[in-house]
């Protein structure tokens, strides 16, 4: 197939480098005006992708769009009136509500959310490392992704197993963003790497925020045992204990963080329940503060 990345993060140049091994055509497509970059995996010799080239985009059967939550409407809406009518979109990112926004100018196209566990760290413009070992799940997010959807899957399984596909995304999305809502902001808060979240105290502030969690996602229709949630958070925090958060790196880089659309989105739906998520409210505004000193 012919793969457009929109967004040449960390996510997004690792798919390109898996994909491209697997027989794939792929390009990338980027904020800059470079016609080319050069991507080197782990210790593997430099693999370089055309950039930026209308012709390729125009080509494209799937646009894979990897950038930030905060900046998917301003990525994509510059770009749908070149992709030809069934090109199919699938959306990876951290955290809800930013796919929302875009979905009515992009309902001629079939529509995808794909969730990754892999972890992946871009070390320098050229430089991408395979951190850790995941999984990934897609799921449909309108009507015409539904006959697309097995032929996806299949690809991009061939390309970095193990892929899966998923009936019911929003549930995949609400277990993901749960997670996120407990390890982000408690590591940014903390300065620190995933695993130091394991002590005692810092445990007893996982659990309360777990309990407030789970009583969202029950009200939005979806299933969340607080219990199994608390020790799901413990086991990733255990797996990926070497690891710093995206929320961490984001604030430690002085870039703006997905806090909007992990724990914000969480109390927006919170508030449209009535129900009282004051951890989460408090972990929400402390990295508001944050943000703020990073603006000056």
């Amino acid at each position: 197939m012919n793969i457009c990345i929109l967004g040449a993060g960390a996510i997004g140049s690792l798919w390109a480098c898996y994909l491209h091994n697997a027989g794939h055509t792929v390009s990338l497509w980027t904020r800059g005006s470079e016609a080319s970059i050069s991507l080197s995996l782990d210790e593997r010799p430099p693999l370089v992708f055309p950039c930026n080239q209308e012709s390729q985009l125009s080509d494209t059967d799937v646009l894979l769009v990897t950038v930030k939550a905060w900046q998917v409407e301003s990525a994509i809406h510059p770009i749908i009136s070149l992709l030809k009518p069934h090109c199919s979109i699938i959306f990876s990112h951290n955290g809800m509500g930013a796919v929302e926004t875009v979905l009515p100018q992009i309902s001629d196209h079939p529509v995808y959310f794909a969730t990754t566990t892999h972890g992946a760290l871009r070390k320098d413009k050229n430089q991408i490392q395979h951190t850790g070992q995941g999984q990934t799940i897609i799921g449909s997010l309108n009507n015409l992704a539904d006959d697309q959807l097995d032929k996806l899957v299949e690809a991009f399984n061939l390309a970095l197993p193990p892929v899966h596909s998923d009936s019911n995304i929003g549930q995949a999305l609400w277990n993901k963003l749960a997670i996120n809502c407990c390890i982000n902001p408690l590591t940014t808060l903390k300065d620190c790497r995933n695993g130091e979240l394991a002590a005692k105290d810092t445990l007893e502030t996982i659990e309360t925020l777990c309990i407030e969690i789970a009583m969202v996602i029950n009200a939005e229709g979806y299933t969340c045992d607080k219990n199994k949630l608390f020790t799901r958070t413990k086991q990733v925090i255990e797996a990926t204990s070497a690891n710093f958060s995206s929320m961490h790196q984001d604030i430690h880089h002085n870039r703006p963080t997905e806090i909007d659309y992990i724990t914000g989105y969480l109390l927006q739906r919170a508030q449209a329940h009535n129900i009282d998520t004051p951890m989460n409210k408090k972990l929400f505004d402390q990295i508001k503060q944050k943000e703020a000193l990073n603006d000056h």
